[in-house]
């Protein structure tokens, strides 16, 4: 510290009273965690004599920075020299354009990069540095070194504002939240069948009938018979409004991408204008979630329809991309329609399928036309994909694999790891989402390289994309607590390499950067200290095994049902099982509870511990409990089946065998199947079981399961008043065919049903 600046530290000491003492610099707890940081001795005194210099293109950066200071350290810095200086400095050494250097010496702060957007990456950093809140007029910034830069071109959240509408404040915080993460893109999802958000100036009633849905479904999709609101609900950007948020995001180095729903997902757009339809017929913007029929027909008409749009929107825009979705696009009308059979056969197409392609590739042609590039949902692989199309990969990575080995641009967004919609907890008590089973570790364990992948066709790969679908979000705080703080691990993912990240050190991160929330007042959903449970078995003994998120708390639990306290047992070693236990648990601070009261019923029914295999493996994303799962005295959720107790079957029909290691007396068997139908999960019509009696005989019997609306459906066999003679059994098959082709208007038609099998209760 030079001498005048030590003079002027004192005297800010002493004009300001003792409460203005430069209060220690924080430790450094960046998120995304940068390629390279070397803390050095010392550190830089922020305070009214420091000077901002900068030229040029850093100049708006600057002002970011400078806006940032005064808004939250009631600091605003002068533009000129100073030997107290943050100075920003073009280095078009650094090879990457979002690359940055950020060096913290204890007389200036230099901030090097080749681009704005690298500079702006380097304030962000710099802002972490910053204590959250300090009643000081002079801050101290620890010294030192970084370099960094980020390993994946696209950094992407998405927002669906079709199904819930969001205001023009909200947007604007949700990118801004983005970019302190240095995420880099925002995926906006204009158009659905519940809703068209974007001005048309050409098409008036896109605002006044495509915008506004009758009625709003309440609960979820699930549940039978179905209920709604009765409110008309709806809105619309305008092309003013959608001006004012792109230069938002331009500011904080984000690209919007727009999303105009083709040809499917468009039945709020053909309830405007109906001639846009196959049928002519007069629909209503959907007032329900889901797939419609009502897709684009693929008449001159239409296309010069979406023509007149795309040339509004390509003008709001200055991106490369335009999204056109491409996903969820019944055939049904297609096939019924003489005018959709007449093009497949003028253009020797093979079928709906290919005809969906010719869509698409004339819509690129056309979106290509006015510099732009199409980016689409997986299904524009179906049929032949466009020449110049990037894919967005949501099923899972096989579009992805696909298309880079066509040497196609790809962004994964798979539902395993990137759809924030699904539940991120397997507590009861979380709010209403659409299903599935996405805790935070998951996210940050995400790769986005395919393993499939050589070195050469991973380089298609731009990066990823978390997805926020609002089907069950109404309110901007419904948002924020599914988005966060999923949305910081995958800006880890995205940001940092695989060799810097850690999950346990995350979490430490994860801890300081809530306090960075809290002060922006975002509703984040805060799982770090919540308890996790599993069975384990050890000498033919039953154990129960806790786990806190962060194992560096005390657990408590209790055995008899009652909730912990600050008196209660601590958790050191796994629970004994010796009859059927709820165990309650919770995180503790020295005496404070600081997690949710975690519960688990077991019942220590005759199949636990018992060998068990499948004809089939469950599917990949639905397996996290493995077959043992299904006998290991532990049911699923009642509201859920994206747990690790519930095991998902895609189509298989289902053998299930359990051998006993001693022969088992048996009164009854019973499971349950879950029947979301809106999640095209279908219970079986049957359940056939084979049981091996220890003297060779067998007992073979077959059960119709009733068609029913619950989400839940029972199968119970009572063995006991056919077993007179108290049999006792070595062997137990359960025989689940799948319920088979989802029939027609129903989501998912023409699929085959998943099965969701429960734990199977043996007594």
């Amino acid at each position: 510290m030079n001498f005048q600046h030590y003079l002027l530290t004192f005297f800010i000491a002493f004009f300001f009273g003792c409460n203005t003492a430069t209060e220690k610099a924080i430790e450094p707890n960046i998120i995304p965690k940068p390629l390279s940081q070397k803390i050095n001795d010392g550190f830089f005194i922020l305070d009214i004599s420091t000077a901002i210099e900068t030229y040029g293109e850093f100049k708006n950066v600057a002002n970011y920075l400078n806006s940032f200071l005064t808004e939250n350290y009631n600091l605003k810095l002068p533009s000129n020299k100073s030997n107290n200086q943050i100075k920003f400095i073009t280095d078009f050494t650094i090879k990457n354009d979002e690359g940055y250097h950020l060096k913290i010496n204890k007389n200036n702060i230099l901030i090097s990069a080749k681009t704005s957007k690298g500079a702006f990456y380097a304030v962000q950093s710099l802002i972490q540095l910053l204590p959250i809140k300090t009643d000081t007029k002079a801050i101290a910034i620890q010294c030192l070194v970084i370099e960094d830069e980020p390993q994946f071109k696209y950094r992407g959240m998405h927002l669906d504002v079709g199904r819930h509408f969001f205001s023009v404040d909200f947007i604007k915080k949700y990118i801004n939240l983005m970019s302190i993460l240095k995420m880099n893109t925002f995926h906006w999802h204009l158009t659905e069948d519940q809703g068209w958000r974007i001005e048309i100036k050409k098409y008036p009633k896109l605002q006044e009938i495509a915008a506004y849905r009758d009625e709003t479904l309440i609960g979820h999709y699930s549940d039978q018979p179905h209920q709604f609101d009765g409110k008309k609900y709806g809105g619309f950007y305008t092309q003013e409004e959608i001006k004012e948020i792109v230069k938002y995001a331009s500011d904080r180095q984000i690209t919007v991408i727009p999303e105009i729903e083709m040809p499917g997902h468009s039945q709020a757009a053909i309830a405007a204008y109906p001639e846009l339809g196959c049928t002519n017929k007069q629909v209503k913007v959907a007032t329900k979630w889901g797939v419609f029929e009502e897709v684009y027909c693929p008449k001159e008409s239409t296309f010069n329809f979406l023509e007149d749009v795309i040339d509004e929107v390509v003008t709001l825009f200055p991106g490369t991309y335009i999204h056109i979705g491409g996903d969820e696009a019944p055939k049904t009308n297609w096939k019924k329609c003489n005018h959709c059979q007449k093009i497949i056969k003028k253009e020797g197409l093979k079928d709906e399928h290919e005809l969906q392609s010719y869509f698409i590739t004339r819509m690129e042609k056309y979106i290509n036309s006015k510099g732009k590039q199409i980016i689409g949902w997986d299904e524009i692989l179906e049929g032949g994909l466009a020449p110049n199309a990037t894919v967005m990969s949501w099923r899972g990575t096989k579009g992805a694999i696909q298309a880079a080995k066509e040497k196609h641009n790809v962004v994964l967004t798979p539902q395993s790891h990137c759809y924030f919609d699904h539940y991120q907890s397997t507590n009861e008590n979380e709010p209403t989402a659409i299903g599935g089973f996405l805790p935070l570790e998951k996210v940050y364990r995400f790769n986005p390289i395919p393993k499939e992948l050589t070195k050469e066709e991973a380089k298609y790969v731009l990066g990823a994309q978390g997805n926020v679908w609002t089907e069950y979000m109404k309110t901007p705080e419904k948002v924020e607590y599914m988005a966060f703080p999923r949305m910081i691990a995958l800006s880890e993912v995205l940001w940092s390499t695989a060799e810097n990240k850690n999950y346990h050190n995350f979490k430490k991160r994860l801890v300081v950067y809530q306090q960075r929330l809290d002060k922006l007042n975002v509703n984040y959903a805060n799982h770090l200290y919540e308890i996790n449970g599993n069975i384990s078995f050890k000498n033919k003994q039953v154990f129960y095994n806790l786990k806190a998120s962060s194992n560096d708390k005390t657990i408590r639990f209790t055995v008899d049902g009652t909730n912990p306290n600050s008196t209660s047992t601590t958790y050191k070693k796994p629970i004994l099982i010796e009859k059927n236990t709820i165990i309650k648990a919770a995180s503790f601070n020295k005496q404070v509870m600081i997690s949710t009261i975690f519960s688990e019923s077991i019942n220590k029914h005759k199949a636990i511990g018992n060998p068990i295999s499948l004809n089939v493996a469950p599917h990949k994303a639905y397996n996290s409990g493995g077959k043992q799962a299904l006998i290991n005295g532990v049911s699923g959720s009642n509201k859920r089946y994206g747990d690790k107790e519930w095991l998902g079957f895609a189509g298989d029909d289902l053998e299930i065998t359990i051998n006993f290691n001693t022969p088992k007396e048996i009164n009854s068997i019973s499971t349950r199947f879950y029947n979301g139908n809106g999640q095209w999960i279908y219970a079986p019509k049957e359940v056939a079981l084979i049981l091996n009696i220890e003297n060779g005989k067998v007992i073979s019997t077959k059960s119709k399961i009733k068609n029913s609306d619950s989400l839940l459906v029972n199968f119970n066999y009572n063995i006991q008043k056919y077993n007179t003679e108290k049999l006792k059994f070595t062997t137990l098959k359960l025989i689940i065919p799948n319920y088979g082709i989802i029939p027609e208007g129903k989501q998912g038609a023409g699929h085959k049903a998943w099965t969701f099998i429960d734990e199977i209760i043996v007594e």
